[in-house]
């Protein structure tokens, strides 16, 4: 309560050395509350003072600096300047508002008694701003990342984070996204949000690749008559993209003799033109890259015999569930 008196002697004291005149301002209590004006950054302030004819002489100050004692402007900043209706306004305009306008403005007013102020706090909002983002990385599978988003504004902008697969869904990280031994699902385009509600959000992306060794998920086999052509195929996940090599027994095949071998991206084919009888048997698909190494079996049949020989393992196989399965009863597994 010192420190309002003492600024309000200040002022009266301000008022008497320089005797301006200026509008009269409407007399204010000075317990009442401090006003707040919230502006974004960039934008126009208005702040308000309004006039009767209780006062003659009145001030705006920021900081205890005077701006305007009446209609003489102190301040030496061009953005500043007042605005007036006649003699029913005396108001404050800030254009192109940054943060070093934040804070208290004071409209001090001289009555015949005493002086009086109202008060004014600006408070100045910043759009979020993303300004460091991870660079895109390359990472093996299993290892541990850390992918960083950090921003800036007033208030304080919120971050999430999400994976760009067809879900989408948020995941569990501010500034810092801790992935612990990252798998080839993980893999994708990370979206990095920055969020205040001052403005549209700040977006940024990270692109995680997830190195992993090879894993055959499709190898097609053929049974052609002798005298036609034999198609093998065999389709590899890897990254980086897999080499293959294609064996019988334990010999490399080649082109040449009859042989023709196609890469297409993660897939290749194995063509047999004009297939004898030498040429049934087991083929070896291999599928490596510097992580690691991968091979499938794949047969070229004669006719007929391929989906018999599959019946077989397919019985087989159900025959060894059953039996699993009943072993799991008795012993209540």
């Amino acid at each position: 309560m010192n420190s309002l008196w003492i600024h309000t002697i200040w002022i009266a004291g301000f008022f008497f050395l320089f005797g301006f005149q200026g509008f009269p301002v409407r007399s204010v209590d000075m317990q009442r509350p401090t006003d707040n004006v919230t502006v974004r950054q960039g934008d126009t302030a208005v702040i308000r003072c309004y006039v009767d004819d209780k006062v003659s002489k009145v001030a705006w100050l920021n900081r205890s600096n005077i701006i305007f004692a009446g209609q003489d402007k102190w301040s030496l900043d061009p953005r500043v300047e007042l605005v007036t209706k006649g003699q029913l306004e005396y108001s404050l305009r800030i254009q192109k508002v940054d943060v070093y306008d934040e804070g208290q403005y004071t409209c001090s007013i001289q009555t015949k008694e005493r002086a009086r102020t109202s008060q004014v706090f600006l408070i100045v909002q910043v759009p979020a701003n993303i300004y460091k983002v991870s660079e895109d990385i390359t990472i093996n599978e299993g290892n541990n990342v850390t992918l960083t988003c950090l921003a800036s504004g007033r208030p304080e902008p919120m971050i999430t984070w999400r994976l760009l697969n067809p879900s989408a869904e948020p995941l569990d990280g501010e500034e810092y996204l801790d992935i612990s031994g990252v798998t080839r699902t993980q893999a994708g385009r990370y979206e990095c949000k920055a969020s205040n509600d001052v403005a549209t959000p700040d977006v940024k992306y990270v692109n995680v690749v997830v190195n992993y060794p090879p894993f055959i998920k499709d190898a097609k086999n053929s049974d052609p008559q002798v005298g036609r052509m034999g198609v093998l195929q065999c389709e590899a996940s890897a990254v980086p993209k897999p080499e293959f090599e294609w064996y019988r027994d334990d010999k490399r095949l080649s082109n040449g003799q009859g042989l023709s071998i196609q890469m297409m991206g993660t897939r290749t084919l194995l063509l047999v033109s004009n297939v004898t009888e030498e040429d049934y048997g087991n083929y070896t698909c291999v599928a490596t890259n510097r992580l690691g190494i991968h091979n499938a079996s794949v047969f070229l049949y004669r006719p007929g015999t391929g989906k018999s020989l599959n019946g077989v393992v397919a019985v087989t196989h159900s025959v060894w569930l059953l039996l699993g399965c009943l072993i799991c009863l008795l012993l209540k597994c």
